[in-house]
């Protein structure tokens, strides 16, 4: 194994007790620990797309309301907080003297409210869940870990077919197919005898975060590709930076919130 493959490993066994510990606690100490991924990952975002012209103080705005929204009023005020997003861009735009192009702007700055404000929300909305909401949320951090794990090792020993070649040439259909099942695998077995979910029904929620976690890795992907960058940053080594290691689960938190309240 390579330097960069130890450190990534060093880096997840450091962050990996800190996140679960905060993700056990809830609340508002979860809310504050989505709200500096949150803030780190947007910066990245608008990093990534300067020459576009966002506007950073819309964005940041959008994402705090967005998570303080969720954390305090669920859904409806969720929605409020990223609807604030283009309010705040629209009036920030009109008194700045720069004049880029404002469809430019106000798309990627709203891009940054829905993509990573939202899908940090709906991690939260999936925490708050009466009852199972902390089994519920540690479920699909664990599956979305082994599903990137899993996927990771299968691609580089069997992935000969590729996936997405023009977006991420390193995803094989046999990676994901990989990882799907050890994300499927993880579900069943922390929800099973927990009354929470039928054991077909944790099968389904496995099969719909692995599917949601690879095209939120392919979706981060095709935005790097698109504003020419390699990784979103350098913060976290050997992992690029946060939208790099969160990706994935701004896809899968949606998708999981959903598969819940329709499977319950």
């Amino acid at each position: 194994m390579t330097p960069f493959f130890w450190s990534r490993i060093a880096v997840a066994l450091a962050l990996l007790p800190v996140v679960f510990g905060i993700v056990w606690l809830g609340g508002w100490w979860l809310t504050g620990l989505a709200l500096t991924a949150g803030i780190l990952g947007l910066h990245e975002l608008y990093t990534m797309g300067r020459r576009l012209r966002p506007i950073v103080l819309g964005g940041y705005i959008g994402l705090l309301l967005t998570l303080v929204g969720a954390q305090a009023g669920g859904i409806p005020w969720l929605a409020g907080g990223i609807v604030s997003t283009l309010l705040v861009s629209f009036v920030v735009f009109g008194f700045s003297d720069a004049r880029p192009s404002a469809t430019a702007a106000i798309s990627l700055t709203l891009l940054g409210a829905v993509w990573v404000g939202g899908g940090l929300a709906h991690l939260l909305l999936l925490r708050s869940l009466p009852g199972d909401g902390r089994l519920l949320i540690v479920t699909v951090l664990l599956a979305v870990f082994a599903d990137d794990t899993a996927a990771f090792f299968v691609g580089r020993a069997i992935g000969r077919h590729k996936m997405a070649p023009s977006i991420s040439p390193g995803k094989s259909w046999e990676g994901f197919l990989g990882g799907s099942v050890a994300a499927m695998t993880v579900a069943f077995f922390a929800l099973y005898g927990q009354h929470v979910l039928t054991n077909v029904e944790a099968l389904a929620l496995g099969a719909a975060v692995a599917v949601a976690a690879a095209l939120g890795d392919l979706f981060e992907s095709a935005l790097k590709r698109d504003l020419g960058v390699k990784d979103s940053g350098r913060l976290l080594a050997g992992h690029g930076g946060v939208l790099d290691r969160v990706d994935s689960l701004l896809w899968a938190g949606p998708a999981a919130f959903y598969v819940v309240l329709a499977l319950t």
